[in-house]
């Protein structure tokens, strides 16, 4: 008998890309590229300088982890777990992401830690086989990633 499997739309889906300071850095590339050709020809160095820029920053964002909730699972960069072997989500901010990240991180929990990215969704395993008793996920927007876990878990 053959099945079907339906995509269905991501409830959440948020890229982590690098924050402002890191693609500035990145593109500090560019003049440096630009400076090693500059005695050879300018107009070489200008191209090749900005397509260096160009590049790094385009890289830095391609690589950026996507954190996405969709089809009862919740993917956080190349790892993901059935919504159904998590508890109930934390959208933390400000100091209590900050502790969430530094001192208060449990070295037993699954991290995917941006720096750059303020808020954090600290989500406990109820898998008892799982060896990492939670996750603690980075977001722009905890309380909407917070939201659809919680979706992705109820039965509906």
């Amino acid at each position: 008998m053959a099945t079907t499997r339906v995509q269905t739309a991501a409830v959440y889906q948020e890229r982590l890309g690098p924050s402002l300071w890191v693609i500035v850095s990145a593109a500090v590339l560019a003049p440096m590229a630009a400076l090693v050709l500059a005695p050879i020809d300018t107009t070489v160095a200008l191209i090749v300088g900005a397509a260096v820029g160009i590049l790094a920053i385009a890289v830095l964002v391609w690589l950026s982890p996507v954190v996405r909730v969709s089809d009862g699972r919740v993917r956080a960069g190349r790892a993901w777990i059935a919504a159904h072997f998590l508890g109930e989500p934390v959208a933390l901010t400000g100091e209590d992401a900050r502790l969430a990240r530094g001192p208060g991180l449990d070295a037993t929990a699954w991290h995917l830690i941006r720096g750059g990215i303020d808020g954090v969704v600290v989500v406990p395993v109820v898998d008892p086989d799982d060896p990492a008793r939670a996750w603690v996920i980075s977001s722009r927007t905890p309380d909407r990633l917070a939201a659809a876990i919680r979706y992705a878990r109820s039965p509906h």
